[in-house]
């Protein structure tokens, strides 16, 4: 299952959630100033990021800087508390499910939501010859792959 973690106003949350519908994924969206975080949620977000809260908090958060706040000196337990009561210092969108993570709207690393099964399908059905190839082309590059090589290997089809 998808999860996304939005708020109201976010242009790339937007872009995130028009992105799966038009790829009917199915996902979950949480708005993260209408629904508190519990714990375990805050605590998994922050074991998923691969660089802590480097990846999923912004330094640049009004709070952070007014309260010059130093995150690697606080125990878990205050972060926790501090993300459920300040969830605006969290950056969005973040979208996580049980194989992929990504913070931002990324058009190339977005596509590792796509299950694997139909990158595969769509792989080999649709070539530069079908109509809905400016569409699901992009399904046909592999999330692992450097953008400019994938781009090569379209231009060479």
């Amino acid at each position: 299952m998808i999860v996304v973690y939005t708020s109201p106003g976010c242009a790339s949350c937007r872009k995130v959630k028009q992105w799966l519908k038009d790829r009917n994924l199915k996902f979950v969206e949480k708005n993260i100033f209408s629904t508190i975080l519990n714990e375990n949620e805050i605590k998994h977000l922050l074991m998923r990021s691969e660089n802590g809260t480097e990846d999923i908090i912004s330094k640049r958060s009004k709070i952070v800087q007014e309260q010059n706040i130093d995150f690697d000196e606080m125990s878990l337990n205050d972060l926790v508390r501090f993300i459920q009561q300040n969830p605006s210092i969290l950056k969005r969108p973040i979208i996580l499910n049980e194989k992929s993570f990504l913070v931002g709207y990324d058009e190339e690393e977005i596509g590792a939501f796509v299950p694997r099964e139909l990158r595969k399908i769509a792989k080999a059905a649709c070539t530069p010859e079908c109509a809905s190839y400016e569409i699901c082309g992009k399904v046909h590059e592999e999330p692992d792959q450097p953008k400019a090589l994938n781009q090569s290997l379209l231009k060479a089809v």
